[in-house]
């Protein structure tokens, strides 16, 4: 009886899961679809489009001769990558003085780093935009990049990946006249690797998909991102009511983070546990 209840409430549970997905999954297998589908016919072929060769020809040529979406996906590669990088180089030695180092405030600092966990990224815009304008920055990769180099997030997720770490090979490594910031880029990075590619994919994601803070700093076409770009697109004259075509670039702004998260899709979720400490 209870092998039979326990077998229903899985049952249950999975047909519950597989309709979230789908329901979640459906809209972009429409844009898929719609991107591939000729403009006259997106709307006239029932619940799904009905995509066709020339149609895709037609709607992704537009998509990418209309505005400079390729230009719009290198600003979004230039950026974040970064982004990423400099964050990392920031948030290792910081999570390791956190997790392994013991010195004066370190729990105010601690404390300090979980509050900003709650701080709305809206928040600080205004007096990081006068700094940048009065630095002769917006518009430039800079004002892009430099307002999210520290990472409170990052710091946190590394710090509770090094507490994990064993004391033993840092106090080795120190006999052996490592200095601590040695051990942190040269011993705990390479070891955080999970860590690493879990913050990686909601960092990539964030910023490429980051309509706010472009939209503040950045009026130069040249310098758009890739939904500021899809956007741009949509007010542009060539893009109004191309519907075919906004699909098309959905779908190419959309493609590298699908296939990014499936490649590190292992990774990603084992960072995630062995963070939760």
């Amino acid at each position: 009886m209870i092998l039979a209840q326990s077998s229903a409430s899985r049952s249950v549970s999975h047909v519950v899961l597989m309709s979230g997905a789908l329901f979640m999954i459906f809209p972009f297998f429409w844009m898929l679809l719609a991107s591939m589908t000729p403009q006259s016919e997106i709307f006239n072929g029932g619940l799904l489009p009905m995509p066709t060769l020339d149609g895709a020809v037609e709607n992704y040529g537009n998509a990418l001769s209309a505005i400079p979406l390729l230009r719009f996906m290198g600003n979004g590669i230039v950026v974040c990558a970064a982004i990423l990088v400099l964050q990392i180089a920031v948030a290792v030695p910081c999570g390791y003085a956190l997790a392994k180092l013991s010195f004066p405030g370190r729990p105010i600092l601690l404390g300090a780093v979980l509050l900003g966990l709650l701080v709305p990224v809206q928040i600080p815009t205004i007096p990081i935009y006068i700094a940048l304008a009065k630095s002769g920055l917006l518009d430039s990769y800079a004002a892009l990049i430099l307002p999210w180099i520290i990472s409170v997030f990052a710091i946190f997720l590394f710090r509770q990946f090094f507490v994990t770490f064993p004391d033993e090979v840092l106090d080795a490594a120190r006999l052996d006249g490592f200095s601590e910031l040695s051990i942190a880029l040269r011993i705990m990075l390479p070891a955080a690797w999970p860590a690493v590619t879990s913050f990686s994919i909601f960092s990539i994601v964030a910023h490429w998909n980051d309509l706010y803070w472009p939209l503040v700093v950045t009026t130069n076409p040249d310098m758009m991102m890739p939904s500021l770009g899809i956007a741009y697109f949509r007010q542009s004259g060539e893009g109004t009511g191309n519907i075919g075509a906004l699909m098309a670039g959905g779908v190419l702004v959309t493609a590298p983070l699908v296939a990014l998260f499936l490649l590190m899709q292992k990774h990603f979720i084992r960072g995630l546990v062995l963070g939760r400490h």
